[in-house]
């Protein structure tokens, strides 16, 4: 009958209790800052966390890649039931001969949300949450992750998650915190996550993340810092507008181009300026060549003129 098991914040050195998913009432998982290791186990049938509802696994050494096989069964996270608003609770009756009396006792937690951690002295029924930040999965986000459309809370930061974000999660119609922060994500943010019309916090900074960031209806109330440590992400709310010099440098062809041009046009100058020199050099040249051969031929020729008039020939 056990419905929330909380044991976060102690020392408990061991592998994930893959058994507890056999219990047929849980629903409520904290192991979050422990000394829990090694890889998520493979699945079992018989334990298949039948009503779940939240995990936290966060700040832990657990490694290995996430375990989409589980994402696939967690039914009672595929329901966006939001019809009934109820706590979560227990309630235990005690009878005695002529008198009954019923205690309740309601489930609460510490959990990170929104980037902030935040202590939950009442739990809504309908909250569904999944925090694995802070270990060491590795691996792609599994597209099983889309078809929990309960989804509110959805933390895997701090990992070394690869590839690209998936666009299965824009079925998850009720997110309202995703955080895929500090990781090694790349490609770019798919623009189909503009339809998770409940998104209030959205953090992927610090990846490899390129290309336009999606914009429109939530997307426009994000700040800088959910974007921040991808450099090749441009667009708002970022500085970078996507399509100019900063975001694609002129290529070396043009830049190429543009120096041959130069180069020719200074060839063109400087043999302009030569040719103008050696031309004004060689008419110099001639010039006085010219007057010499004239000064010596005509000077040789009035001498014998000369001569002869003395002599009266």
């Amino acid at each position: 009958m056990l419905e929330q098991l909380v044991l976060g914040n102690n020392q408990i050195h061991d592998i994930f209790p893959f058994w507890l998913g056999a219990l047929p009432q849980l629903q409520v998982l904290i192991l979050r800052s422990n000394r829990f290791h090694g890889a998520i186990g493979s699945w079992h049938t018989n334990f298949r966390f039948p009503k779940l509802r939240i995990i936290d696994l966060s700040d832990n050494e657990f490694i290995g890649d996430l375990p989409s096989v589980y994402f696939q069964n967690w039914d009672a996270m595929k329901l966006a039931d939001a019809n009934h608003l109820k706590v979560m609770q227990a309630n235990q009756t005690f009878q005695s001969p002529g008198y009954t009396q019923t205690f309740k006792y309601i489930y609460s937690m510490t959990m990170t949300n929104k980037g902030m951690q935040r202590f939950y002295q009442e739990i809504p029924d309908t909250f569904i949450a999944i925090d694995f930040s802070g270990n060491n999965f590795k691996g792609q986000i599994p597209t099983s992750i889309g078809n929990l459309k309960g989804l509110h809370l959805l933390n895997l930061g701090r990992n070394n998650i690869t590839g690209h974000i998936p666009s299965s999660l824009m079925n998850l119609t009720q997110m309202e915190s995703l955080d895929l922060s500090q990781n090694k994500l790349s490609g770019e943010i798919p623009w189909q996550l503009t339809r998770m019309t409940f998104l209030a916090f959205f953090n992927v900074s610090n990846n490899h993340l390129t290309g336009p960031i999606p914009q429109g209806k939530q997307f426009a109330t994000f700040p800088n810092t959910s974007f921040d440590g991808n450099p090749g992400l441009c667009g708002s709310p970022l500085s970078r507008a996507c399509g100019s010099s900063e975001a694609s440098p002129s290529t070396p062809s043009s830049s190429k181009q543009g120096s041959t041009s130069e180069f020719d046009w200074k060839f063109v100058l400087m043999g302009y300026g030569s040719g103008l020199v050696i031309g004004v050099s060689i008419g110099y040249c001639l010039t006085s060549w010219k007057h010499k051969w004239f000064v010596k031929t005509f000077g040789k020729r009035q001498r014998k003129w000369t001569r002869n008039e003395r002599r009266g020939t």
